[in-house]
């Protein structure tokens, strides 16, 4: 991200910093974001991600477009599933890895991809854009190159490009113009409602406080106390987290007004606590940990407190991550995602598409039965 200047980075679509006059602003693509992930040490060689950026200029020597892109030696932190593409391929006599990575970093958010300067025609880079990572893979020999987590445009592009499409489902809060929680819950069916508020108020029974945290309020010492939220959660689910310190301190620099932590307090002590990030019309849910463990803390300090801000901020919505069909109780309506992938190879290609004929019917079908199981109330 240090070939490219702050200022030229974030000329691009989406990538520059929230206000009110951007309605597009996405934290996950800004410069402070990705450069964060590679100053750290958290993106790079060592970890596999080795940061391989495409940029598009014009004749002239301006930036038209970039492209976040990686090349992978793994498929971890990637949210878009492909081990069984690489063990069918390596098994095959192919060498799956290394591939392009399109994507941020361990971070499941629907966002641009294809990032466009503002004074350019965007159909047209962001076709530019497809086919420069098509000759990009093929230039270094890599297998394949994913592109995941896209909004509709990039996959238009990607799709006219000849890349494979596929889908997958996360959930997604919708503020339809609420004026507190108590006005989206009313949108709720009476038994759903009463065990909301059931559960809200036991996820505080034992003392808890819940406190919002931005801006100046983020200093290295609240900092110290998530990061050992998110060791303890990142160690018992995965085995190695990936995120380290230095990074979130990186973040509380270059973008603390961006950033929310929802914490809890009891008896004088933070005990747990969840990130998210702002958008110009989304607020994003990412990681969460905790040291004690409390009935439905983990669903208020999650769920319930990132719509109680997004009403409160007039966000349109609230992005919590990926998988979970529990957070469809919570109000939470199933979403379709989308990601686009280039095979090299024709016969893993034949393989791979077929594949995606079949999932993609899976997924369509438990999305219609995802739409059954909504909490709100039904018009008679």
């Amino acid at each position: 991200m240090n070939d490219f200047t702050p200022d030229e980075w974030n000329s691009l679509s989406g990538s520059c910093s929230s206000n009110a006059s951007n309605k597009g602003y996405n934290p996950f693509i800004s410069h402070s974001f990705l450069s964060s992930l590679e100053d750290s040490g958290c993106a790079n060689a060592r970890t596999g991600w080795l940061p391989r950026h495409l940029r598009l200029e014009a004749p002239d020597g301006t930036l038209a477009g970039a492209v976040p892109c990686y090349v992978k030696s793994h498929s971890q932190g990637e949210y878009v599933f492909d081990h069984g593409w690489a063990d069918a391929f390596e098994r095959a006599g192919g060498s799956y890895y290394p591939k392009l990575q399109v994507a941020v970093p361990f971070t499941p958010a629907t966002g641009p991809r294809l990032l466009v300067h503002q004074s350019f025609d965007s159909a047209a880079v962001k076709l530019a854009l497809a086919r420069g990572l098509q000759a990009l893979c093929n230039t270094l020999g890599t297998s394949s190159v994913h592109v995941t987590f896209a909004g509709d445009a990039d996959i238009a592009a990607l799709g006219a490009a000849g890349y494979l499409q596929r889908i997958d489902q996360q959930f997604h809060f919708f503020n339809e113009g609420y004026s507190s929680y108590d006005d989206f819950l009313g949108s709720l069916a009476s038994r759903k409602r009463k065990a909301l508020k059931r559960e809200r108020r036991e996820a505080l029974d034992s003392g808890i406080n819940i406190e919002w945290l931005t801006g100046s309020d983020l200093t290295e010492d609240v900092w110290d106390h998530f990061f050992s939220f998110y060791m303890d959660t990142g160690s018992r689910k995965w085995g190695r987290p990936y995120l380290n310190r230095k990074f979130f301190s990186l973040l509380g620099e270059r973008m603390a007004d961006d950033i929310l932590l929802v914490m809890a307090r009891r008896s004088s002590r933070y005990i747990a606590g969840a990130i998210n990030f702002i958008g110009s019309d989304t607020l994003y849910g990412r990681n969460w940990g905790c040291i004690e463990d409390h009935p439905f803390l983990h669903f208020e300090v999650c769920y319930h407190q990132a719509i109680d801000f997004a009403i409160g901020r007039k966000l349109r919505v609230v992005e919590a991550g990926a998988q979970g069909q529990h957070k469809i109780a919570r109000g939470y309506r199933p979403v379709t995602t989308h990601s686009a992938h280039y095979i090299a190879h024709p016969g893993l290609r034949h393989a791979v598409e077929d594949y995606l004929a079949q999932e993609r019917r899976e997924v369509e079908e438990v999305g219609k039965w995802l739409d059954d199981a909504l909490p709100f109330r039904r018009e008679t």
